[in-house]
């Protein structure tokens, strides 16, 4: 009996060790899978780019200091309305509308992209209004808004233009009097949203603050024919977004309100 007895007790320890080992196996793979969930949550310096975002081929369309790589649209220079602010690329607006002031005007990356998702923070003073263009191309005679679709910014709760337009395609996010963005999620003036435009083979996607809120798709029948049931009717430019190349400028809208942008960063997507 007694025999038997020290056999249990040692079947029982043997067992109770057992379990200690595959606990403490069990508790370095859950640290494990948080040390990995922590390096996916690295946060990117601001106006800077993650170990991973760089492994990914992210660029910086701004760099915190300086206007490098900017220019005026059909300009050699950033015209003198466009500072930098506390880390950040501002318009600083004349009051007088879009690009009212002489020294104003809009402004593009020197640099023409085809498929790519461009990433971008951005905030207005109270009642601003700016915008996000994209396949832009650049004509003498035409504005850039004549080629270009538009990311709409905008205070939605004290500009005239949340209340204009249809169905609210003239808020922030929305593809400019064409398609509303949907959930309107957007932050109120003074505080920084996030954007995202993605642009690839012709399919485009709007994000505000994490969410999708719309979905087009370019050089299309449906695309063409909203174009032309829209203000913008005739603005064969616009259809032909990004020319034969299929490809256009980033710009940055003047207008005539000071609006803040900081964490431009674009990948390209082959």
């Amino acid at each position: 009996m007694k025999t038997k007895k020290i056999g249990m007790a040692i079947l029982v320890g043997a067992f109770i060790v057992s379990s200690c080992g595959m606990g403490g196996q069990k508790k370095s793979e859950e640290q494990s899978e948080e040390t990995k969930s922590a390096k996916v949550e690295e946060k990117a310096p601001l106006n800077g780019l993650t170990e991973e975002e760089k492994a990914e081929g992210w660029m910086l369309l701004f760099n915190g200091e300086n206007f490098d790589g900017w220019r005026g649209y059909n300009k050699e220079s950033v015209p003198g309305a466009w500072t930098i602010d506390d880390n950040a690329i501002k318009i600083n607006g004349s009051g007088e509308g879009e690009a009212g002031a002489e020294d104003g005007g809009d402004i593009i990356y020197d640099q023409k992209f085809k498929n790519f998702e461009l990433k971008f923070d951005w905030k207005v003073s109270k009642g601003g209004n700016s915008g996000v263009f994209y396949m832009a191309r650049e004509f003498e005679e035409l504005p850039i808004y004549r080629s270009s679709p538009e990311y709409q910014i905008l205070d939605n709760e004290n500009h005239l233009d949340a209340r204009l337009g249809v169905d609210g395609n003239r808020k922030s996010a929305s593809l400019y009097d064409l398609i509303p963005a949907k959930p309107q999620n957007s932050k109120g003036f003074g505080e920084w949203n996030t954007g995202t435009i993605i642009v690839y083979k012709g399919t485009v996607i709007h994000m505000q603050n994490g969410e999708v809120v719309l979905e087009y798709h370019l050089w299309t029948p449906e695309w063409e024919e909203m174009i032309e049931n829209s203000k913008f009717k005739g603005w064969t430019e616009m259809i032909n977004a990004g020319g034969e190349e299929r490809m256009g400028y980033v710009g940055l809208q003047d207008h005539g309100d000071d609006v803040w942008f900081r964490n431009v960063k674009l990948k390209v997507m082959e």
